[in-house]
């Protein structure tokens, strides 16, 4: 597939007063300066320290919401936090319950089953919470929609905290305090945080008030960063000085969850690659399979036989969802294939798909083929579903304006879920395709965003190293991508039974190895001695005691004479 490589100039006068006022690297400056990173954010993106948080107190309703749990603390009242299935909401239960139960508090905790109950609060879910005696629930990554659960919650006597991160509707819910950066009247100065991070607001705003050391909510900053990395939140301003905080205390983990979860895993380096691609995906796939209640107990246990035997749990989850989500995906791919590659967009319904996967499957065939997908799975007549879309198509919007024949629908531009009746889901498949066709959405060109065009000889090692400084990467912080003209191939073959490419490139009389995950079948296309333009990123490869600078492809051509 054609993609279209962007790379904007920077201003060299720029470049030059950064790398002398912060005695950085000349690559470095010049992409603070692409992304825009202004002078005096620089200290504060470069090394955060504790002192740039902001303070919590001007989030909505916070003074509310503290007073009130500083009551419970004192009263000793029966709560309970009411979370999500993810990693954000166990991550987020994790912190506030692990807090409260050090200020002598002991709350109760409830999450919905992922695949009974779905996301969010529900009243039957509330009926059993007040069975308990509960007189104080405290949504935790959840909440902002449940107006009509809080008003039950409320005709049975339970008053309601709502901490949430996702964006309200025209009306909040009737709680006692809502705490959420999005809503309408906030003054607070970011609204980004994830779940887990309003609620590391809340422990720090109660730790404030009772006049706590610091160290009594920066403790909880590796178990805020996994929620914050793992709920792909944009990694910039107040994530990003949790993120990057809260990594190096991951590396020293007190939990001993976390820290047999690391073991488990395999990785050796602590990063947001680690986080991403070895933690989030074992707890993700307790919620999926509807056992999130063991990622929770990970977290909260202290037994060491108990957690690891969660932790390879966690593990064999993981695996089962691997095996499951690949089932699915090549069976989808087979639909596709047969019938589907002329069409705008992809939408497909299976019997016995699995629901709490196929959201992954659908944003990896969005990936393959460039399109917005949905996918659904059928359980008797009612159909349940996920959907990805790409830059530049409103998945959301799109579902507003094809909503005749869906039961109900939710998310954002970008990904959404939906329940459609199985007759109806003909019918709901054309409309959308047609709407798409509309769209002129075959119009829309992928886009590589390039950081800096750079020749070979311009790579040193130590400058490759200094973009460890723009750690972690994640949302809105992606690793720099790079624009290489004119290489010649000096070796070329397929890797792993032709899924991966391996390359040497010339430049004079500079040499550098390249990888190209995934690009095995463009092994026929190139031989030695072709000239190639090579968009990738920049990584350090450690063999034998040595470190050379390795190529990561993302996109390669014939190299051609032409600017961008």
């Amino acid at each position: 597939m054609n993609k279209k490589w962007e790379c904007n100039k920077v201003e060299t006068e720029k470049v030059e007063k950064l790398m002398k006022k912060y005695e950085i690297s000349r690559i470095l400056a010049k992409i603070l300066v692409k992304r825009e990173i202004s002078e005096a954010q620089i200290p504060t993106f470069l090394a955060p320290t504790r002192n740039d948080f902001y303070n919590p107190f001007s989030m909505p309703d916070m003074e509310i919401a503290v007073e009130r749990i500083i009551k419970a603390i004192e009263e000793k009242e029966n709560v309970t936090i009411y979370g999500d299935y993810d990693v954000d909401g166990i991550t987020s239960i994790t912190v506030l319950k692990s807090f409260l139960e050090e200020r002598g508090l002991k709350p109760n905790w409830y999450i919905p089953n992922r695949l009974k109950e779905g996301y969010g609060l529900n009243k039957e879910a509330i009926s059993h919470i007040a069975e308990q005696g509960t007189t104080l629930m405290i949504t935790v990554d959840c909440g902002i929609s449940g107006i009509e659960e809080i008003e039950y919650s409320n005709s049975l006597g339970i008053e309601t905290i709502v901490t949430d991160h996702h964006e309200p509707g025209e009306k909040l819910p009737n709680a006692l305090a809502v705490v959420d950066a999005k809503r309408k009247d906030n003054q607070y100065p970011f609204t980004q945080l994830a779940g887990v991070g309003v609620v590391f607001k809340f422990i720090q705003a109660i730790s404030q008030k009772l006049g706590l050391p610091e160290t009594e909510y920066l403790k909880y900053l590796d178990i805020v960063c996994i929620g914050t990395i793992s709920d792909i939140v944009p990694l910039i301003d107040e994530n990003r000085v949790i993120a990057k905080l809260g990594l190096k205390l991951v590396e020293v983990t007190k939990n001993l969850g976390l820290k047999t979860l690391l073991e488990v895993t395999g990785y050796k380096k602590i990063d947001s690659t680690t986080i991403s691609f070895g933690i989030a995906p074992r707890l993700n796939a307790c919620g999926r399979l509807g056992k999130a209640e063991e990622a929770l107990e990970l977290f909260l246990s202290r037994d060491p036989i108990v957690v690891r035997n969660i932790a390879d749990r966690l593990n064999e989850y993981n695996k089962e969802r691997q095996e499951t989500e690949k089932a699915i995906y090549e069976q989808a791919i087979e639909l596709i294939e047969a019938k589907e590659t002329d069409k705008p967009a992809i939408v497909l319904g299976k019997e016995n798909w699995h629901h709490g996967v196929i959201g992954i499957v659908s944003s990896k065939i969005t990936e393959k083929y460039f399109k917005p997908s949905i996918l659904i799975c059928f359980e008797g007549e009612e159909g349940k579903g996920s959907g990805r879309s790409i830059p530049g198509f409103d998945l959301y919007e799109a579902l507003t304006n094809c909503s005749t024949y869906l039961e109900k629908f939710g998310g954002h531009s970008m990904a959404v879920g939906v329940s459609v009746k199985k007759e109806n889901f003909t019918k709901f498949k054309e409309e959308f395709e047609e709407y798409a066709q509309k769209s002129e959405i075959c119009d829309i060109i992928p886009t590589i965003q390039i950081d800096e065009e750079i020749t070979l000889k311009e790579i040193r090692l130590e400058d490759v190293k200094s973009l460890s400084l723009l750690e972690p990467f994640g949302e809105a912080n992606k690793m720099p991508v790079f624009l290489y003209r004119n290489l010649k191939i000096h070796s070329i073959r397929a890797l792993s039974e032709g899924k991966h490419l391996k390359l040497t490139l010339k430049d004079d009389n500079f040499f550098i190895d390249a990888i190209g995950f995934q690009l095995g079948e463009l092994s026929g296309e190139y031989q030695i001695g072709d000239r190639v333009d090579i968009v990738g990123t920049l990584e350090i490869n450690q063999f034998n005691g040595n470190e050379n600078v390795q190529m990561n492809i993302k996109d390669i051509r014939k190299a051609v004479a032409s600017t961008l």
